[in-house]
Parts: C-alpha cells; structure tokens; sequence
C-alpha cells in the first residue's frame, strides 16, 4: 500500500484527484488532502508519505517552497499544474514526474507506475539537483538525470559534446570521452536541450554547439566536433543550422 498526500489550492482539483486515486488504484491509500504548504508539512510529517501530489503554483506559494522545508526527503513527488510553464523542463531534468491538469487517467497511470521503479532511488539528489536546475538555464551546474540499468546518472549540460540516436536509445558522448547509453528516444532530449545551445543537425545527430570546431559545405554538409567526430548535417536542417551558427554564404 501507497501512502498519498495530495496539496493544492483548489478544493475541486484536491477532491477529483483524490476520487480517481481511491476510484482506480487500490494499492493507494490517500491520507490527507492539504490546501497550503503549512497543511502540507504538518500532514507529511504526520502520515510519512511515500507519495506527495503536489500543486506547483498556489496562492501566496509555491511547491517548491514546501520542498525546501522539508529536511529529509523520503518521498516520491509528483507535482501537478495547470500551466505548461518554465518550471515543467526543470522536473523533466530531474526525472521527477509532472502531471497536467485536468489529469488524464494514462499520464496518472504512468506517473504511479514510476513512483514504484524509482521508490527510495536517489530521491535527495535529484530533489537537490531540481533546486540547482530551477535557478536557470545558464547555471553552469545544470544537470541532467539519465535513467540507467542501475537508477540515475547526473551529467552536466556543459559536459555534453552531442547525442546520437540509436533506435529506441540514445547515446551521450561526454567531453572527457565517457559514453553514456539511455532507453529514450532523442527527440526527449531535444525538447530538453534546446536552450542550452544544442541544435539536432540531423533525425540521428543532437550536437552542443559550443562543441563544434568546424563547418564544411556540401549538400548538406557537415560538422567536426573537438573530438575531431565528423557529423553529418542534412539537407533538410541545413538552411536553419547555418542560420542558428550565423553563417552567410
């Protein structure tokens, strides 16, 4: 049995979430149902969830501020939000999940059935890494968890040269020259990436653009990084890559 803790401001997205929970998933006990983060914290101390349905943006505060009192994480999270805002990117880097509202019965599904693989999985780091990441793209200790046979890797952002597609994986090649293989597709991580730099030069190829030592023309062409890997750039994202480095022929 799940213990479950649900915190947000609006009475009826506490009272339909708590319905679809006792309604549809017998394995979840919903303890509390909490309208600020005052009610939160008395309630996570006194039940010890195992998960806390969390509201992101409320009244006067914020999820986050509830996450920063709370001395010892010992629960999953799964935050909840009616804004598809800034802060969505910042949980995705931290494999923490995020549900939509109005909550679709699926993604719920979904985000329960992580609860159960990550339970007790490094759920101090990537809390901690969430706080580091919300601070903004620029932050040079932006990190970003990859899901391992093993539970989590952190890489640095700035630590990435670019990514390759292989198949349903994707493959890191890091600066120091470590490789890192990850079960998600790369356009996952091109949604991810794409403020910080990196452009997709073709559907196999995601590439940090600070990286790139050398552009050679040709029908579509393509890049060197500074590990001297040659990249193809293909003829459909040609005009728009030589627009992004602010090539003029």
């Amino acid at each position: 049995m799940l213990k479950c803790i649900i915190v947000d401001d609006e009475l009826k997205s506490r009272e339909g979430l708590s319905l679809m929970l006792s309604s549809f998933f017998e394995e979840i006990e919903v303890c509390a149902l909490c309208q600020d983060v005052a009610e939160g914290l008395a309630a996570i101390e006194n039940y010890k969830p195992d998960v806390l349905f969390l509201d992101i943006q409320m009244k006067h505060e914020t999820g986050f501020d509830l996450l920063s009192k709370v001395s010892n994480i010992k629960f999953e999270v799964i935050f909840t939000t009616a804004h598809s805002e800034y802060a969505i990117k910042a949980i995705r880097f931290s494999a923490i999940d995020y549900l939509l509202k109005p909550i679709d019965m699926q993604e719920l599904q979904n985000a329960i059935d992580n609860v159960r693989k990550k339970q007790n999985g490094n759920v101090k780091d990537r809390f901690k890494q969430l706080m580091v990441n919300l601070k903004g793209v620029n932050n040079e200790n932006h990190k970003l968890a990859l899901p391992t046979s093993q539970g989590l890797t952190f890489i640095k952002v700035n630590d990435i040269l670019y990514c390759k597609a292989s198949g349903n994986y994707t493959e890191f090649y890091m600066k120091e020259g470590k490789k890192h293989l990850v079960s998600r597709q790369l356009k996952e991580y091109e949604d991810l990436l794409n403020e910080h730099d990196f452009f997709r030069i073709h559907h196999s190829s995601l590439i940090n653009l600070n990286f790139m030592k050398d552009y050679f023309k040709g029908d579509g062409g393509y890049v060197i990084m500074i590990d001297n890997t040659s990249l193809d750039v293909s003829r459909r994202k040609k005009d728009t890559f030589l627009e992004r480095i602010g090539y003029r022929a």
